[in-house]
C-alpha cells in the first residue's frame, strides 16, 4: 500500500470513476487499518468506499481548476512493463 495518496485534481483527461474509487479504498484502507476484507469487514469497507469516492468526486468538480498538473501521475496511469518469464 502507498504512503502518498495520489492528487487527482488537475488530471488531463480529468480523473475517471476507476482512480477515485482507487483512491477512495486506499484512503479507507490506510485510515481503517485493513489490508484486507473479510466476511465481518467486506460491507463496511465497501460502504465507506462508495460514500467516500461520491464525496471525491462532487470536491473533484467542485474545485477551480489548477494552474499546474500534479507533480505525480496515479497509479491507474502508470506504465508497467510486462513482466518477463523466466523458465
Amino acid at each position: 500500500m502507498c504512503r502518498n495518496i495520489t492528487t487527482l485534481r488537475g488530471l488531463e483527461p480529468p480523473a475517471t470513476s476507476d482512480e477515485v474509487t482507487a483512491a477512495a479504498r486506499q484512503y479507507v484502507r490506510k485510515v481503517g487499518g485493513v489490508q484486507s476484507t473479510s466476511g465481518r469487514t467486506e460491507a463496511h469497507v465497501e460502504r465507506a468506499v462508495a460514500r467516500i469516492a461520491e464525496a471525491t468526486a462532487d470536491l473533484l468538480a467542485e474545485l477551480p481548476p489548477r494552474r499546474q498538473p500534479p507533480s505525480t501521475v496515479p497509479p491507474l496511469r502508470r506504465h508497467c512493463p510486462p513482466r518477463s518469464l523466466s523458465t
